[in-house]
């Protein structure tokens, strides 16, 4: 215990004297979470809108009036001509054409129906799909008012319904997102700083002077890997509190809960980091096994989409996949107020990670005396 105190004395006197270590440690992961928590969303807002009315009439006038009147659509431009849409539509500087045609007012009260046109720029098709979603929800709620103004008729719903959203009432995709977030960013210290620890020693010179030193692979493995989990510990305690102030972040679970896997899923990634630097040479090196892993389980892990949209073969993968267990926990902690009997087959699967990738650090580790 003594040679561990002695190791971890040396690390937190490595790191303080770091300069250029303490600001990736302390303030990058409190920039990223601020930038990210705004950034990362799939809301649709700001829909830039070409409007071509050829019609110019009170209807037409009333239909673009809906657009006009709703948070997700800027009218960028009007025309006469549908080749200065198009024009807009493929340089980017609109989403979507409306195109009301001639004579709209006349075929809607004398044939009781019209049509327009939608153009919706689908390069990013899910992007186009709830464009095409919200679109349709306004020109619903056109008809419906159409029904009423010029027919008197009140449009009576067979079934009503009254929507209730749980554990997000606001629909706030920040709320979503941060816990996820918050994950990532213990995450890139964890692996990253671990990932370049023992190798630095290779590149320094330092680690023959350990090699030839008494202490066991299990100490000095011990002493690398704790510093980074006391450090990631306090990172998630700070990021927590910055997302309950800044984001109103629901904490409706016991934070006991979230800690206690945290130390798990902490003790998992170091390890992680911690064989990759045994098996590399230079910084560089890990630097690059570290990201390529880090790519392709952040991608996997439904931070951003749906894990259960993925394929089958995806969605099986995903259980050699620590971040997705953390990110599932998370938000189920926070958001649904989970507790320990509903996140043990995660704790059970980070506990066998965390097991696992320490063995194969320790075992990788060669020490030559």
């Amino acid at each position: 215990m003594r040679t561990i105190l002695f190791i971890l004395q040396k690390e937190f006197t490595q790191i303080f004297r770091n300069k250029s270590m303490l600001p990736i440690m302390f303030v990058m992961p409190i920039v990223q979470l601020l930038v990210l928590s705004f950034a990362a969303t799939f809301e649709m807002k700001n829909i830039k809108m070409h409007i071509v009315d050829l019609d110019k009439t009170p209807q037409s006038r009333a239909m673009i009036s809906k657009f006009k009147g709703s948070k997700f659509y800027t009218i960028v431009n009007y025309s006469d001509a549908y080749k200065i849409a198009e024009n807009d539509l493929k340089t980017n500087k609109a989403d979507i054409i409306l195109q009301i045609p001639q004579y709209f007012e006349r075929d809607l009260t004398k044939e009781d129906k019209a049509s327009v046109q939608l153009t919706i720029n689908a390069i990013n098709g899910s992007a186009a799909g709830l464009i095409n979603a919200y679109t349709f929800s306004i020109i619903k709620e056109y008809n419906r008012n159409v029904l009423m103004e010029i027919y008197g008729q009140k449009l009576e719903m067979p079934v009503q319904t009254n929507t209730s959203f749980w554990f997000n009432p606001q629909l706030d995709y920040k709320t979503y997102m941060v816990p996820g977030i918050l994950v990532l960013l213990v995450t890139i210290i964890g692996l990253f700083l671990s990932a370049m620890n023992v190798v630095r020693e290779k590149e320094i010179g330092t680690i023959e002077q350990i090699n030839v030193t008494p202490i066991h692979k299990y100490q000095f493995i011990t002493g690398k890997l704790l510093p980074f989990w006391i450090i990631a510990m306090f990172e998630l305690a700070f990021g927590l509190l910055i997302a309950k102030i800044i984001f109103s972040l629901p904490v409706l679970g016991n934070v006991g809960v979230v800690f206690t896997v945290a130390s798990i899923y902490i003790l998992a990634i170091l390890g992680l980091g911690l064989f990759i630097s045994t098996i590399t040479n230079t910084q560089q090196q890990a630097m690059f096994i570290a990201w390529f892993f880090m790519v392709i389980f952040i991608l996997m892990s439904g931070l951003f989409t749906p894990i259960d949209s993925m394929p089958d073969w995806a969605q099986k993968l995903n259980i050699i996949n620590p971040i997705a267990y953390f990110i599932k926990v998370m938000r189920m902690v926070l958001l649904k107020g989970a507790g320990f009997a509903d996140v043990l087959y995660q704790i059970t699967a980070l506990t066998v990670y965390a097991f696992v990738s320490l063995t194969l650090a320790v075992i990788m580790y060669k020490k030559k005396s």
